[in-house]
């Protein structure tokens, strides 16, 4: 199938020049749209959606909106312009010339950190594929609809670096994107996370404000690799994805105002009177919260790791704005962490090098908890002394040195039966997860919202807030 390089698929890598590039995207485009058929948003093929397209990186053609069917949407491949005589900026390597294909020696490194990446876009995309069907407006279904489209335009970018510049095993590893599935028994995704279900739209807002976010700061870390087109890669990739954040963050808070709202209606904090009132209460909302916050902290990976260590040396991946670092290469520094030994808490200290999954888990971990503080603020200013709050990260963990360890939330030790006794008081139990699971109703008319959420304080891209966001006609 021929495509038109310059109308089908925007782009700033000289696509309609490089045939070779163009065979390998012709075999590989109508893979990636029958996954996208069989495995993206379920039922809205047809649906009219106001959606933002990159047609180029500057600040006019970053963000193009308009109305378009999903199927006919323009993924693009977008490389951030490039930096003019860039140096590495960390490591061994630190002060030499970024690499503008890939060193021998670094190979399999860069293609495995490039297919990790790879895989998390589409596994969300196929996570949330019949979230549609329960969006509590219209707004919020295009909000979904942005987010898949763009998680779709992410893994574009990462076959691109496949195809561009692995050759065979690059093209062989870009059809394993599309043949690994979310939550398949035989070919998961490669990380835990996605492979949960995210079925009700509290889990989608907390995927998206936790998940996303790791996304984030991995992105952030890729975009200060020595090879060039990863990193460009990245730094295009980031401008898109504060919007999945910002749909996490005021989801959060839009519960939370709904149910702020309730809570002064009926004249209680009850949880079951304002389960019963139609809304999600507090208690619920936090245990969604310690599961999603939790379940992220694994992405960045072990406390200590000699692959993160590789990383860092060879200058592939650094640390989120390593400019803001005065050591750049971290060969004698080191780092204080706490770890279980026995029923006790040691502290061990570690080459800084061997510890930069956990700085950057740091670093993620007081993002979080300023992205609480406004939600807090609606509440106490209700006159209630509820906070939502961010769990210790020794709690349910299932990787590093706090794996499957029997810890509650503020990070004290328990023995296994009273921590069983309790997990339901921590973490969802099935009982809120049918309960939530009722509350999601489809609402398709044009300013008309579900109950148990509050409407958006402004539309996007000026439009107004009921405007018809997605036309199901």
């Amino acid at each position: 199938m021929a495509i038109d390089y310059f109308e089908h698929i925007p782009n700033n890598v000289d696509l309609g020049s490089n045939r070779t590039l163009q065979r390998a995207l012709e075999y590989w485009q109508p893979k990636f749209l029958d996954w996208w058929r069989e495995m993206g948003p379920s039922d809205f093929a047809a649906a009219d959606v106001y959606l933002r397209t990159a047609i180029s990186v500057d600040a006019e053609g970053w963000a193009t909106y308009g109305k378009v069917k999903m199927p006919e949407y323009r993924w693009g491949i977008f490389l951030a312009e490039p930096e003019a005589d860039r140096r590495i900026g960390f490591g061994d390597e630190i002060g030499k010339p970024v690499w503008h294909s890939v060193p021998g020696e670094h190979r399999t490194t860069l293609r495995r950190l490039i297919v990790t990446q790879g895989d998390t876009e589409p596994a969300s995309v196929e996570q949330q594929r019949l979230l549609g069907h329960s969006a509590p407006s219209l707004y919020d279904l295009r909000n979904l609809f942005q987010v898949n489209v763009e998680e779709g335009r992410h893994l574009w970018a990462m076959v691109y670096l496949l195809h561009a510049y692995f050759g065979r095993d690059g093209r062989e590893e870009a059809e394993g994107l599309l043949a690994r599935h979310s939550g398949d028994a035989d070919n998961p995704r490669i990380l835990t996370t996605f492979n949960e279900p995210i079925d009700d739209w509290l889990s989608f807002f907390m995927f998206t404000y936790f998940t996303d976010r790791d996304g984030k700061y991995q992105l952030k870390s890729l975009a200060e690799s020595g090879f060039d087109p990863l990193a460009r890669t990245c730094k295009f990739m980031l401008t898109e994805e504060a919007h999945h954040m910002s749909v996490g963050e005021t989801g959060i808070t839009r519960i939370v105002m709904r149910t702020l709202e309730l809570m002064k209606q009926l004249k209680t904090e009850d949880p079951e009177a304002i389960r019963r009132g139609g809304g999600i209460d507090f208690p619920t909302l936090q245990r969604y919260l310690n599961f999603w916050f939790s379940s992220a902290l694994d992405l960045f990976g072990a406390e200590t790791s000699s692959n993160a260590a590789s990383y860092f040396a060879a200058g592939l991946k650094g640390r989120p704005d390593e400019a803001r670092f005065d050591d750049h290469v971290c060969l004698h520094s080191t780092i204080q962490f706490e770890r279980p030994e026995g029923d006790t808490v040691v502290s061990e200290t570690v080459p800084m090098r061997n510890a930069m999954n956990e700085v950057i888990r740091s670093a993620y971990i007081r993002e979080c908890e300023l992205g609480l503080k406004y939600a807090n603020r609606l509440i106490e200013r209700a006159g209630y002394s509820t906070q939502l709050w961010l769990p210790s990260r020794r709690f349910h963990r299932s990787l590093g040195a706090w794996a499957n360890r029997f810890v509650d939330p503020e990070g004290r030790f328990l023995a296994e039966t009273q921590w069983r006794a309790r997990s339901g008081d921590w973490l969802p139990t099935r009982g809120d997860r049918d309960f939530v699971k009722s509350l999601m109703r489809g609402v398709f008319e044009p300013g008309k919202i579900s109950g148990w959420i509050a409407p958006a304080d402004r539309g996007i891209n000026g439009m107004p807030v009921d405007y018809e966001y997605v036309a199901l006609s």
